[in-house]
């Protein structure tokens, strides 16, 4: 069962399950988490091999689309970013009674060809045996990312006192393969469905349209202006409004 974090009671409306990116956890989703819980109860989740969860040997995405079907209640809603968008989807895809309404931020059901790697070799690259303090690993980091808000986003997941990363890199660097593709699955989603993009990312663009629509028919469209990848951290007021009120229609 994977680690979650429990935001708000029981409502009338049904309840919204968030999974994260890559290198993300729980955590990151907290204020937004709390924000949508004035109207549902939210609950937000470390996806395999990340923060709190259990360490796994595998990170396919018919295993995280299975770990989140154990965890959302049947008829409610789920929202994923990145990492966490594709096990959304191909759970919607595998189980496609099991969910009411779904959003998808800022991915496609769709192989890319970057690799989050570099990432994952500047992580190890930091010595946490010398490390007091998190902006001793910023320091290290800093060598060889050069995006403070990155080394930041980095950042939440190491452990300073224990002195490790909520990680498990070695699994994650082994299916890097599998986290930038996606699997080839016959299921259609016919429940309504929000793609909202940042209007400055590249991972969702109008080729994509098609390929979309054939697995989530009533997929709808929307972009962030102003924001990239990380959406719901560059405007977070704009995609807590936008989020709300699809789940509210």
């Amino acid at each position: 069962m994977l680690n979650s974090i429990i935001h708000g009671t029981t409502t009338d409306h049904p309840p919204l399950l968030i999974a994260h990116g890559l290198f993300g956890s729980a955590r990151n989703w907290g204020v937004i988490a709390k924000r949508l819980s004035q109207d549902r109860q939210v609950t937000t989740v470390d996806m395999r091999n990340h923060g709190d969860s259990a360490r796994r040997n595998t990170n396919s995405y018919l295993d995280m689309a299975n770990d989140l079907a154990e965890i959302t209640p049947k008829g409610g809603d789920i929202l994923g970013h990145s990492m966490g968008g594709k096990a959304v989807m191909a759970l919607a895809l595998m189980q496609p009674k099991h969910l009411r309404r779904i959003v998808i931020a800022d991915i496609a059901p769709v192989a890319y060809s970057h690799s989050q790697q570099p990432m994952i070799d500047a992580m190890r690259k930091v010595d946490l045996t010398t490390i007091e303090k998190r902006s001793d690993a910023d320091a290290q980091l800093a060598e060889h990312i050069d995006e403070p808000g990155v080394r930041a986003f980095l950042l939440q997941s190491l452990d300073v006192t224990a002195r490790r990363w909520k990680l498990n890199l070695d699994v994650l660097q082994a299916e890097m393969e599998n986290i930038i593709g996606f699997p080839d699955l016959d299921g259609r989603f016919e429940g309504p469905a929000l793609f909202l993009t940042g209007a400055n990312s590249d991972y969702v663009t109008r080729a994509h349209r098609p390929r979309i629509k054939s697995l989530f028919p009533k997929a709808r469209f929307a972009k962030l202006p102003d924001a990239g990848h990380w959406l719901h951290a560059d405007k977070p007021r704009e995609f807590e409004g936008t989020v709300a009120a699809f789940l509210n229609g």
